[in-house]
């Protein structure tokens, strides 16, 4: 167990930095621009599948939190 590699410590927001509560990204398929929320605990980088509301086509919505800033990048491409 002496093998192990160490753990990855994650990087956090610093405390003084607001964040964003929703961001927006474009759909790939009909171009309707979609609000997202946006939650940093679930770590600076993200990227999940969700349906468009729009067209119900899957796109992969990828999240970017700036730790210094607080600022989001929000974009989306398809599944």
């Amino acid at each position: 167990m002496g093998d192990e590699p160490a753990p990855i410590p994650r990087r956090r927001l610093r405390p003084d930095r607001s964040v964003p509560t929703e961001g927006t990204y474009v759909c790939d398929a009909c171009g309707e621009e979609i609000v997202v929320p946006l939650d940093p605990s679930a770590g600076l980088e993200q990227c999940y599948v969700e349906d468009c509301p729009v067209c119900c086509r899957p796109n992969v919505v990828h999240v970017e939190f700036d730790a210094d800033d607080g600022s989001a990048r929000v974009w989306g491409a398809a599944e």
